[in-house]
């Protein structure tokens, strides 16, 4: 198999070369997938009914036309016809052994892409004003998979975090922040707890007719570039940023301090951005505000989309600042394609955006526009995701208490472990369950958030992957062997071994789709069955017993390493760390 392709892909361009020969027009595929049923093949090519319709043949006749002009035995031991024409293809225990060995010494090998592109990725985008709460997680755990994902595969990944920094909001806040420091208070001591924070400056607001006055005009001092407002605005930006920093630590997520480009960056073009579109007649004024009306998202009684992009008194909007964004993206960093993971409720808000940037040249027709919109965390109740008071959750709270529970399940079932020890592996379950609960349910849906269910050790969880491969590693411990020095022929005889090589050499199969679809579920649902497969594998071929021969051994030990391998980098792509031992 090449370094760029999977079994999929190394079989589609087989039997595309002998479908060619047969005189099938090659805009005929061959429709490769996994068999589903035992007896049928390890993979079925189903392309020739389709093939035949178009030329006007027999489809077995075409599919024998096919297996004569197909080249398969380096790969497969022999192809059969099923049916009305699936092709069954049989692969070899050799060749797949040799695909093991390779991945365990190389796993990205089949994973690199072939077309390298620059992939912008905006997530996370938390509002300054405010601390991280578990409306944000998704976005953030979410996006950063998909950053993982495809930086792996050869991508350029530009991490893009489009803070809320910019806005009315913080003339408020800059007032707040100026009378604690007036009193002595120093910034970082007065922004602790932001949310306390925003909450005291928004009473004052509410409250003192003089206090909203300032706050105003400390607005319009901070947008005309006043100085004394802009160093107290970097003051709180720096502190509310750092209160962010420590989540993404906390959480294992990649984003930094450098991936930051939020609202205010993009301040300087909003003004030139509307005038742009007003020449280019998209824009017209409407009641005093500046609209651009669409057309081609109009509603069922045929009224135009109306996208205000800046108000009656000069202001502008958040499309203004999303459309200022999309084009430095797709023409300073030069993007191929540029991935949104928002919340579905701003699934219009992205369509008037995109139709703009499209209509008015922005980016080009070659650049991917993509919003993976994305479902909310349920509570019990089956209502969005609020403490018992029906505050918000915030996430700083949500990770330390999953931590809290999972130190209590790792203390009960080993309670030996050093206080060092425990406290790491108390860190990597409760963030991963966190973590895995939310990534592998099928983004679009909202989902329930559960405690027990997250921290089981059975189930489609990430402890219960989180210990099946420690479970690979106690294996070595009690060999008393380290995989690096496992050499020799890997042998696959039993079903269980070749069914286990196969779901191994899939891995990049799944990674693919993953990266196309931006479905991390995928990934959740392959480890979770690579997982299963293992123990099956496990229980019908020992490894240690002493009946067991030294090559059926060091061939399994293989196998075993290979698993571990791929299950490691899975749930490393996902963002979940894994430990030698629970």
């Amino acid at each position: 198999m090449s370094t760029q392709q999977s079994i999929k892909n190394l079989l589609s361009t087989r039997f595309h070369t002998a479908m060619q020969a047969a005189g099938i027009p090659a805009d005929c595929q061959p429709h490769i997938a996994p068999s589903k049923k035992a007896g049928f093949g390890d993979y079925q090519a189903n392309g020739a009914m389709g093939a035949a319709k178009a030329i006007g043949k027999i489809p077995r006749e075409v599919a024998q036309a096919i297996i004569n002009n197909l080249e398969l035995d380096d790969i497969a031991e022999k192809t059969e016809i099923a049916g009305p024409g699936f092709i069954n293809i049989y692969l070899s225990q050799k060749w797949l052994a040799q695909q093991i060995s390779n991945l365990r010494t190389k796993p990205d090998n089949a994973i690199k892409t072939e077309t390298p592109q620059t992939i912008v990725i905006d997530y996370s985008a938390p509002n300054l004003a405010k601390e991280m709460h578990v409306g944000h997680l998704r976005s953030t755990i979410i996006g950063d998979a998909l950053a993982r994902i495809l930086e792996y595969q050869g991508h350029t990944v530009i991490r893009q975090n489009h803070v809320g920094d910019w806005g009315t909001q913080f003339g408020m806040l800059l007032v707040e922040l100026e009378k604690h420091l007036t009193d002595g208070e120093p910034a970082d001591l007065a922004l602790k707890d932001l949310e306390g924070f925003y909450q005291q400056s928004k009473k004052h607001f509410d409250e003192s007719e003089d206090f909203a006055n300032q706050a105003r005009d400390y607005v319009v001092k901070l947008q005309s570039g006043d100085a004394n407002m802009l160093k107290l605005w970097e003051a709180f930006k720096n502190i509310s940023l750092r209160h962010s920093q420590e989540i993404y630590d906390k959480l294992n997520v990649t984003l930094t301090p450098d991936d930051v480009r939020g609202e205010s960056a993009y301040n300087d073009d909003l003004s030139v951005l509307v005038e742009e579109l007003k020449q280019q007649k998209l824009a017209v004024e409407d009641q005093g505000a500046t609209v651009v009306f669409l057309e081609e998202l109009a509603d069922k009684d045929g009224n135009p989309s109306p996208v205000i992009i800046q108000k009656q008194g000069g202001g502008f909007l958040y499309a203004t600042s999303d459309l200022a964004a999309l084009r430095y993206r797709a023409n300073t960093l030069k993007a191929d394609r540029l991935m949104y993971f928002i919340d579905a409720r701003q699934s219009l808000h992205m369509q008037q955006v995109y139709a703009i940037a499209r209509k008015a040249q922005f980016v080009n027709n070659d650049i991917s526009l993509e919003h993976h919109a994305f479902g909310t965390m349920m509570g019990s109740d089956g209502k969005p995701f609020k403490t018992r008071t029906g505050g918000t959750v915030k996430l700083a709270d949500l990770l330390d208490e999953a931590i809290e529970r999972a130190e209590k399940i790792v203390t009960e079932k080993n309670p030996n472990l050093d206080i060092i020890e425990r406290n790491s592996i108390s860190r990597k379950i409760g963030i991963g369950a966190v973590k895995y609960a939310d990534l592998s349910k099928t983004r679009t849906n909202d989902y329930i958030f559960n405690w027990d269910t997250m921290l089981s050790f059975e189930g489609n969880t990430a402890p219960y992957l989180q210990y099946a491969y420690t479970r690979i590693q106690s294996i070595f411990r009690k060999a008393k062997l380290l995989p690096k020095e496992l050499e020799g022929e890997i042998i696959i005889q039993h079903d269980d071994e070749k069914t286990l090589a196969i779901k191994l050499l899939q891995s990049s199969e799944v990674i693919e789709q993953v990266s196309k679809d931006a479905y991390p579920h995928l990934l959740c649902t392959y480890l979770y069955d690579l997982a299963s497969l293992y123990m099956r594998f496990y229980e019908s071929c020992p490894i240690l017993k002493g009946d067991v021969s030294k090559v059926e051994k060091n061939s399994r030990l293989q196998l075993s390493d290979a698993t571990a391998t791929v299950m490691k980098m899975g749930l490393e792509l996902l963002g979940i760390e894994v430990m030698e031992r629970m």
